[in-house]
């Protein structure tokens, strides 16, 4: 390794005080920013703060960094959780490392996920790596950034719930069917039924009708209605 990606490795590699970390071990990962880990015997949702991944309807981008999320951390793996808050949705909002490393800050290194700067301030000691990491992945269009247009993940976002409003001048589309890979358990609207798992911040749908099994438990209460806005 020449000096220059050794000095690059070391700004990239990140060190967290051992009281501000837990260990937990995967249990699944969504898409390329959101994660199930059991730690103390529960098993929690983990959303990766500081970044957002591409959406899945962002095609093919959004399944490449749920798939280096999950090659990253595999279930079973061991990771150091370093929690800043919990999110309006119940989530863990954290930096994850192994050993050493910014899980979080990889993904960005490697054009797998952006820098959501709306949200930095939780990695605000190590907001300027973040900052070098994705100027790197966009200067070499690795992952997310090697397309013409890049359209941010929530852009992408704000433009599906838009396009998800009914206009007064537009008659209502019949219901997505199953063979649209669409799950039955979610009648008049189009959600794959997995993997990978979703979380309500992943799709742009909500108040909608939910059927028994419910694949991705978007109905926390049980009332049949899922996503509800509150």
């Amino acid at each position: 390794m020449n000096k220059l990606a050794t000095a690059a490795a070391l700004v990239l590699a990140l060190t967290i005080p051992a009281s501000a970390q837990t260990t937990a071990t995967v249990v699944s990962t969504g898409d390329g920013d959101t994660l199930r880990v059991k730690s103390q015997g529960k098993v929690v949702t983990i959303r990766m703060a500081c970044i957002d991944a591409p959406e899945t309807g962002q095609r093919p981008w959004g399944q490449q960094s749920a798939a280096k999320l999950k090659q990253l951390l595999p279930p079973g793996k061991a990771v150091q959780v370093r929690e800043i808050e919990r999110d309006r949705y119940g989530r863990t909002v954290a930096e994850l490392y192994l050993g050493k490393q910014s899980v979080n800050l990889q993904m960005v290194k490697q054009g797998q996920a952006v820098v959501y700067r709306q949200y930095l301030s939780g990695c605000a000691s190590t907001k300027n790596q973040y900052l070098q990491a994705e100027a790197q992945a966009k200067q070499k269009k690795l992952g997310f950034w090697n397309q013409p247009k890049p359209v941010m993940p929530w852009d992408f976002r704000k433009g599906q719930s838009t396009s998800n409003q009914p206009s007064s001048n537009t008659k209502p589309k019949p219901a997505p069917s199953a063979q649209q890979n669409c799950s039955p358990a979610y009648p008049g609207v189009c959600i794959p039924p997995g993997p990978p798992d979703l979380n309500c911040p992943d799709i742009s749908y909500r108040n909608f009708k939910v059927l028994p099994p419910d694949p991705h438990g978007f109905d926390r209460d049980s009332d049949g209605v899922g996503c509800e806005k509150g």
